[in-house]
């Protein structure tokens, strides 16, 4: 690797890590980059969701303490998220790179749009959601988010919440608690399996990590001082002009 090379990456990594402490997104950075830099797209995603997850771990320790309102429906809900994890993961290695190629200016796209708009959706959402929660159906809408989550995972945790919400769940802070603690579990579950399959670029991850936790950092040092619609804003506009380049990439 050269010290350009090493630079991208840290670089890459500091703004992942620094855009999910703010408002999440960090993967419409951190993926298009990876495989800008010529890593086969399948060996892109595991290494990227390797080495952002350790963020995703401190999140969920942080936020635990305020899921307390719905402990005693974490442990069906972890089994569902875990086992659409480890579906989703499956799903991505047996796709290949040539397959997932041609669905990436897709996915890129969908999230940045989600990602773009998720507060007037989950707005929507809760306006049509019930006023009671269904315990039951919510496990099965999260195995269903989880599998997007194993398999690439970018406006994950904005799934989760509409999932909440269409479940009756009301308090946006105690769901977005729900939702940091089980992606944590969606990731985890992908990158035990993505650590064993081959796919992984060790090096590349590590050095990603590095300028992840030093942006998580980072983040939430300044978290008070950047006006988190300037960045929700930049993100997406770098989202889409990474899903223009891949569009034309794909079907030009």
């Amino acid at each position: 690797m050269t010290p350009l090379y090493i630079s991208i990456l840290v670089g890459i990594g500091f703004l992942s890590g620094t855009s999910n402490a703010l408002v999440g997104g960090g993967t419409l950075f951190s993926f298009p980059v990876l495989v800008w830099l010529g890593i086969p797209p399948v060996t892109a995603v595991t290494t990227n969701m390797m080495a952002l997850w350790p963020g995703t771990v401190t999140s969920a320790i942080a936020c635990y303490p305020q899921t307390k309102n719905v402990r005693s429906t974490l442990p069906v809900r972890i089994f569902a998220v875990s086992a659409g994890g480890v579906a989703g993961a499956i799903l991505l290695l047996l796709s290949g790179d040539a397959l997932f190629a041609n669905l990436v200016p897709w996915l890129l796209g969908g999230a940045t749009t989600l990602f773009a708009f998720y507060k007037p959706f989950v707005r929507y959402v809760l306006r049509a959601s019930p006023d009671h929660r269904n315990v039951t159906a919510l496990p099965i809408m999260e195995f269903f988010c989880a599998i997007y989550g194993g398999y690439f995972g970018a406006g994950i945790g904005i799934l989760m919440l509409a999932a909440m919400a269409l479940s009756g769940e009301h308090d946006m802070q105690s769901a977005n608690a729900q939702r940091n603690f089980l992606v944590c579990f969606i990731q985890g579950t992908a990158v035990a399996l993505f650590a064993f399959s081959g796919t992984v670029n060790w090096p590349v991850a590590f050095i990603v990590m590095i300028g992840s936790i030093t942006g998580g950092y980072f983040g939430a040092r300044v978290i008070r001082f950047i006006p988190n619609e300037w960045l929700r804003w930049l993100i997406t506009a770098a989202g889409a002009i990474f899903s223009v380049i891949y569009f034309v990439r794909v079907y030009g």
